[in-house]
């Protein structure tokens, strides 16, 4: 596979190392030359150039590349090579890296992104998901933010203990794809019953995480009956989302 990787910094360099060691081809475009000799990077070829410029990328024969991979530490620069990738080169899978979280919501096919890795929500998945019990943690965004991989441990007292999986009415776009148990992995089934202390891994529509929140939540009283889940389109604080001009920083 031929990757190209714009941006030759500490993560562009780490991704190209990682695939390096897997035989593909890459090839990394950077303005500064002096990234050349530090990187260690054996048997990859490169390209000094501003990426940002068509000329550059006709340069890279972008139109070979089977991914293109956008990883400097400028969102602009990404979201515009994503999106000449996309719509000069037909590019068939781009990747942006997001630095700033604010801008994530930019980081969709408008914009030529197929996979949008943003670093920092990463990293706070990652820390919510080692200590938040009872709450729906999301780890990945998946399909340009239509979808989500999302985690949820189950509380020693949850109303859900003691249920089938079969029995919980789940919201319908939501699918529970894995329970881990005892650091041990399993494939779910109607039969299987929840346990507390289960960490519990939904790949579910970004509209439908309300859904599961609410129906995974503690509830005053403690019953087992079923909840309503809400609409999928009542999201709070979607209208918020384009009062910033996306660039902050």
């Amino acid at each position: 596979m031929k990757v190209v990787i714009v941006g030759a910094g500490s993560v562009g360099s780490s991704i190209a190392r990682e695939l390096l060691s897997h035989k593909h081809e890459i090839l990394l475009i950077d303005l500064k030359p002096e990234v050349i000799g530090r990187s260690g990077l054996r048997g990859a070829h490169w390209l000094v150039g501003d990426a940002c410029e068509l000329s550059t990328l006709q340069d890279a024969n972008l139109e070979d590349a089977d991914v293109v991979v956008s990883a400097t530490g400028d969102d602009k620069v990404n979201l515009v090579v994503s999106l000449l990738a996309k719509t000069e080169f037909g590019i068939g899978r781009t990747v942006g890296r997001v630095n700033n979280p604010k801008n994530d919501w930019m980081f969709n096919d408008a914009w030529g992104v197929d996979v949008a890795v943003n670093t920092p929500q990463l990293m706070t998945a990652l820390v919510e998901e080692a200590v938040e019990i009872g709450d729906l943690v999301r780890l990945l965004t998946l399909q340009t933010g239509v979808s989500s991989l999302v985690e949820f441990t189950v509380p020693h007292d949850s109303h859900a203990i003691g249920l089938t999986v079969g029995d919980i009415d789940w919201p319908e776009d939501s699918t529970l794809v894995a329970i881990l148990r005892d650091q041990a992995p399993i494939t779910p089934s109607r039969d299987d019953v929840i346990d507390g202390g289960d960490e519990l891994f939904f790949v579910t529509t970004i509209a439908a995480e309300n859904q599961l929140r609410e129906l995974l939540s503690p509830r005053v009283g403690g019953g087992q009956e079923s909840v309503a889940a809400p609409a999928a389109g009542d999201q709070p604080g979607q209208s918020d989302q384009l009062d910033d001009d996306g660039f902050d920083g």
